[in-house]
């Protein structure tokens, strides 16, 4: 299996062996676009795996911040708590480079940069670039796609 996220049309497709596609999910990429510099606020290109998978068996908009579960379950209310909060939900699958001096190592290392696939609220818009760099997805998606897939699998970021 493979994962293949395509930047202009804003979709994941979760690829067999054989290249054929068994599911394909609408996500949100970064509102700045692509680049691979830290602090950029950019989606990554490139060849990438899952390097961990974190937040399984939690509950669908579970609140995570570095990582952790907070114990919070995202609502409406807490949103409105915190409006300028950057929502990491359900889980996480979190990126790693492959391309050494473009996503891996140096100051364009994915997995420093924290780039994770991972859930958002229900009002976030998908199919359509919004995110601080990460890929967004719909929570239920999310757990799908968690369940499916194992770590390691390799994640090509097309523009």
């Amino acid at each position: 299996m493979k994962i293949l996220i395509h930047i202009p049309t804003q979709q994941l497709e979760l690829l067999d062996d054989s290249g054929s596609v068994l599911k394909s999910y609408p996500i949100s990429s970064a509102g700045q676009g692509v680049g691979e510099r830290s602090g950029s606020y950019c989606t990554p290109r490139g060849r990438h795996i899952i390097r961990a998978k974190i937040g399984g068996g939690s509950e669908a908009n579970t609140v995570f911040v570095g990582r952790r579960a907070t114990g919070e379950i995202y609502t409406k209310e807490l949103g409105a708590q915190f409006p300028g909060r950057d929502w990491i939900l359900t889980r996480i699958l979190w990126l790693s480079g492959c391309e050494e001096g473009y996503n891996r190592l140096g100051p364009s290392d994915t997995m420093r940069r924290y780039i994770y696939i991972h859930g958002t609220p229900d009002t976030v818009t998908l199919g359509q670039p919004g995110s601080h760099g990460c890929i967004r997805m719909n929570n239920n998606d999310l757990i799908e796609l968690f369940d499916w897939i194992p770590v390691g699998i390799s994640v090509e970021i097309l523009a």
